[in-house]
């Protein structure tokens, strides 16, 4: 999977020895974070969202209709209405604070 899509979307592909699951396909500055990760289920799309308040996020996007699945490991597990899972999960880019969207409050 990581020697198609590295050469499909033109990203080296960079293994984590803490993670052997995952791949971090490595993405210009200012894209998109992309890791594809070895699943027991059938595959698809899955996106995570970076926020610097989880229950506020949480709590969001149950308000747009999401549902939480439940917690795993430091993030949590969430699916659309569309029944897609994705998870929240803290920051992981360097440029977090300068290009994280401000969302108004409740």
């Amino acid at each position: 999977m990581a020697e198609f899509w590295s050469k499909a979307l033109g990203y080296e592909a960079q293994p984590d020895a803490a993670f052997p699951d995952y791949i971090l396909l490595k993405t210009p500055a200012g894209e998109p974070k992309m890791l594809l990760q070895a699943v027991e289920h059938d595959s698809r799309i899955h996106l995570d969202i970076e926020t610097d308040d989880k229950d506020a996020e949480r709590d969001r996007l149950v308000a747009l209709g999401a549902k939480e699945i439940g917690p795993c490991k430091n993030w949590t597990v969430m699916e659309a209405p569309s029944g897609h899972r994705f998870c929240i999960v803290g920051p992981q880019r360097p440029d977090f604070n300068e290009n994280a969207t401000k969302w108004e409050s409740a």
